[in-house]
């Protein structure tokens, strides 16, 4: 009985989080009508200000860490969000009605990170007593970027592919520039210079490199949540504006959405044990492994992909991943995975 309102408490907890009601509360004036809008501009500087604020503090992370201990889980990690995005490509993009962009934007957003989720997981260990390295946290940009850049790069083939094809009945209009965009290394380096992946991994440089302590304690930190919580009230206006496309197919999404994040930290839990035999990777260390696994990003991954893969449907990834994939991190993934640690180790 404890148990089940301890899931229940999670769960309820989960839809109250600012991320997931200002997305709602997007949701709902764009479904009253209201004709809100925010400045492209805006919406630009708001998205550096929060990609350089995560790669700054994963900077920083990486450059306080003891490198011997955290090169294989880091390893572990950016394998497990390449894993996550091909499954979640091949899954989705099986099922009827689904467009290939969709679902690899969705895989990508399933394979990036949640930073709030993982805050939450952390504060779970901590309750518990449970404890973990110190330079975890510096795990996040090694999942985080490599499932982004996997997922931009295959939708941008995917992309290209579709429109090769429309344009095989008239080849003489293809032009050599288009020729050179189907190219995989170069997708990958206009991926990597793309302005969201720019700035993340710009902020990773800057915090590894240098000491960003001041600025990023004075300026980045304290305006991340107000930023973030604008950021989605946008991300919720566009959803609702495009969820008339999602309807046919949204069943197929919310079963991916409820399987999926269970599913990925169980992966990450196998791989988080074998660290443990390997290394000395402490138990705690390997439950938050699998929560980053488990959740779906909320911060970097929405922006990232809206840019990188423009003709993907943003209520298919952003609508799964925040309205289904989160909660069932939170309520059911974080508690799963502690008491599967304390059974296991």
């Amino acid at each position: 009985m404890d148990a089940l309102l301890g899931f229940f408490e999670l769960f309820i907890a989960g839809f109250q989080t600012p991320t997931l009601g200002f997305l709602l509360g997007g949701m709902f004036i764009a479904a009253m009508g209201s004709r809100l809008t925010i400045p492209d501009q805006v919406y630009k500087f708001i998205v550096f200000v929060l990609l350089m604020k995560i790669g700054l503090r994963g900077g920083m992370e990486i450059r306080n860490a003891e490198l011997s201990e955290l090169l294989l889980p880091a390893f572990l990690a950016a394998l497990i969000g390449v894993i996550i995005v091909y499954l979640g490509k091949v899954a989705l993009a099986r099922l009827p009605g689904i467009k290939m962009v969709d679902a690899i934007a969705t895989a990508g957003l399933f394979g990036a990170v949640s930073a709030s989720t993982f805050a939450a997981g952390m504060l779970h260990l901590d309750d518990m007593g449970m404890e973990y390295e110190a330079w975890v946290s510096a795990l996040y940009p090694f999942m985080d970027i490599p499932a982004l850049v996997l997922a931009i790069v295959l939708g941008r083939l995917a992309t290209q592919k579709a429109n090769k094809e429309q344009a095989l009945n008239n080849p003489d209009h293809i032009q050599p520039a288009v020729r050179k965009q189907q190219s995989i290394s170069y997708i990958i380096k206009d991926s990597l210079q793309g302005s969201a992946l720019s700035a993340l991994i710009l902020g990773l440089l800057l915090g590894l490199l240098t000491k960003p302590e001041p600025v990023y304690e004075s300026f980045y930190n304290p305006v991340f949540r107000g930023f973030l919580s604008i950021l989605m009230i946008i991300m919720g206006i566009e959803a609702w504006q495009r969820l008339a496309e999602l309807r046919r197919v949204a069943h197929w999404y919310a079963v991916y959405a409820a399987i999926a994040p269970l599913m990925h930290g169980g992966i990450a839990f196998g791989l988080g044990y074998i660290a443990h035999h390997l290394t000395g990777f402490s138990p705690g260390g390997v439950v938050l492994l699998s929560i980053l696994a488990s959740s779906s990003s909320d911060i970097s991954g929405p922006p990232t992909l809206r840019a990188g893969i423009p003709s993907a449907n943003p209520s298919a990834f952003i609508g799964s991943s925040t309205s289904i994939g989160t909660p069932i991190c939170i309520a059911i993934g974080i508690p799963l995975f502690t008491e599967l640690a304390l059974v296991v180790f």
